[in-house]
């Protein structure tokens, strides 16, 4: 790609996640400025790449879906009109993109009707059993089985860890997909809530409820984690 003479909006002393000027990126993108390119992928394709698995089976493939993504950005730059950031729109071209491959795989993702019978607002974030029953004359409704306190320098040694890293990555990797999509872009690329909704079409009480039930199995996950290796010391 060319290189322009407009200034660089990506210089070193701005902040890459919140550009003063973005029509001057979006302007120097459609210039064919290769510098600023770069620095956008540089800032968003290993994020780009993490969001991706949730819709396709391997590293590989998401990888594939990045790189389609940016060719389908470029051709479309002429036809953003601002409406939203180029931030949500790069992520909204990518999700498009990885849905459509993981047809292709297969391994299609309910994101179409995620305000849906999908959501499971209805679902139990914890097990039942945890709580004293509805009959009950003055608790109902407490605790029967609280969470496992973590002592934090216990929870900072088991942190460092690359177990436990390996746990929760495990822990996101089997949640339901609209679960995992919301966790991904919320804990782990630490997104705003309603670029999420912008993202996934998805109302922001969804959100919240979806966040809500993946965060709480992935604690579950790890309180087992946590007590297999107590239990083998």
């Amino acid at each position: 790609m060319p290189t322009s003479d407009h200034a660089d909006p990506l210089a070193t002393g701005s902040a890459p996640s919140a550009w003063a000027n973005e029509q001057q990126l979006i302007a120097a993108l459609r210039a064919g400025d290769e510098a600023a390119f770069m620095r956008l992928v540089d800032q968003h394709h290993a994020s780009m790449v993490r969001v991706a698995t949730v819709y396709v089976q391997s590293l590989t493939l998401a990888e594939e879906v990045a790189q389609e993504t940016w060719v389908r950005l470029l051709k479309s730059l002429d036809r953003f009109e601002g409406r939203s950031s180029l931030k949500t729109w790069l992520f909204r071209i990518l999700t498009n993109t990885a849905i459509t491959y993981g047809k292709r795989e297969a391994r299609q993702i309910p994101f179409s009707d995620l305000e849906g019978p999908e959501t499971d607002l209805d679902e139990s974030a914890l097990s039942p059993e945890r709580f004293i029953p509805a009959d009950a004359p003055d608790s109902a409704g407490h605790w029967a089985a609280g969470p496992t306190p973590w002592r934090m320098e216990t929870l900072e040694d088991r942190l460092v860890k690359r177990e436990t890293l390996r746990r929760i990555q495990q822990a996101i990797d089997v949640l339901p997909p609209n679960q995992r999509a919301v966790i991904t872009l919320h804990d782990v690329e630490g997104w705003e809530s309603k670029e999420i909704c912008n993202i996934l079409g998805i109302s922001e009480t969804n959100q919240r409820v979806l966040l809500h039930r993946a965060r709480s199995k992935v604690r579950q996950a790890l309180e087992r984690y946590f007590e297999e290796a107590d239990e083998v010391r």
